[in-house]
């Protein structure tokens, strides 16, 4: 059996898949913040509970909010605050009694869809999820590439773009981030980010699902606001694509639904690349939620 896990601030997802990555069980907790046992234990009975109604030990991959540091078993992350600074990955195989393959949830989510049986003939794909956050992972020929201090991927950290002023001007405000450095592209390319701007441009404070339902009622400033937006996200994606070239993108999060985004980068997008570059294929995630668990179990895939 494959035991996959999706990690993040809120809630504890499991899924156990068979070795054709049949999926048979799902379950779902709140993740706790009570104390660093109290999250340690929490995952260790989901583990030690499908080994029991699966009469299994089955082999563990867990993706987690944060960037994981393979040496020194630890992960930083900014939502889980009590795994900070802790060894979690051996404390982990210690009490379950084997070995646990982890990364980011990002990278999790890109593995997942580089599987999909529709996208699995490409040898380079970028998962980008415009959630809360702006997360990203790599695979190349299936494989994650985690970097040498598992940063490789984490490119909402990328800033924004010089030329991102004829777009928002000269006094847009350069916004601390979760990360202490200040203009990272998270910050106005996830779904907070694209409130924010909402809000920065025109005083009022909607959610993203909010202003898309303006944009398709026609409400003239929804309609640039979005127009504004997507050139924002042509100009950062081409950025990425000069350097990795990739064959696929696959987006995910709450922003993926936005039908608006697969029909307008591949007309934005030769704008900001070389021109000798077409841009790739541009989709919406298969797996949707239930990608990073699956992800998770593939880590154990040969």
């Amino acid at each position: 059996m494959l035991y996959g896990f999706d990690i993040g601030g809120t809630k504890i997802e499991m899924a156990v898949f068979d070795l054709a990555l049949n999926e048979i069980w799902r379950k779902r907790i709140d993740t706790p913040h009570d104390s660093y046992d109290a999250f340690l234990f929490a995952i260790i009975n989901l583990i030690f509970e499908a080994d029991q109604k699966f009469n299994s030990r089955g082999q563990i991959g867990i993706g987690i909010a944060g960037i994981v540091n393979q040496k020194d078993k630890t992960v930083f992350t900014t939502n889980i605050e009590m795994v900070k600074d802790k060894p979690f990955i051996r404390d982990l195989e210690t009490r379950v009694g084997r070995d646990i393959r982890i990364d980011n949830d990002a990278n999790c989510f890109v593995l997942s869809e580089a599987y999909h049986p529709e996208f699995n003939h490409y040898h380079s794909v970028i998962g980008l999820i415009l959630g809360t956050g702006l997360g990203g992972g790599l695979a190349i020929d299936h494989a994650i590439l985690s970097g040498a201090n598992g940063c490789a991927g984490e490119i909402g950290h990328l800033k924004l773009p010089l030329n991102a002023t004829k777009v928002l001007g000269n006094d847009i405000p350069l916004i601390t981030c979760g990360c202490g450095q200040v203009g990272c592209s998270e910050r106005y390319l996830s779904g907070t980010g694209f409130a924010w701007l909402y809000r920065h441009f025109y005083q009022q404070s909607l959610s993203a699902p909010e202003i898309i339902q303006r944009y398709y009622d026609q409400d003239k400033h929804a309609i640039a606001h979005v127009d504004r937006y997507l050139e924002l996200l042509a100009m950062y994606l081409a950025d990425i694509l000069v350097v990795l070239d990739v064959e696929l993108i696959v987006i995910g999060g709450g922003l993926s639904n936005f039908e608006q985004i697969y029909t307008e980068l591949p007309k934005r997008l030769p704008r900001y690349l070389l021109k000798m570059m077409p841009p790739p294929r541009i989709e919406k995630a298969r797996y949707g939620d239930a990608g990073g668990a699956r992800g998770a179990a593939l880590l154990w895939a040969k």
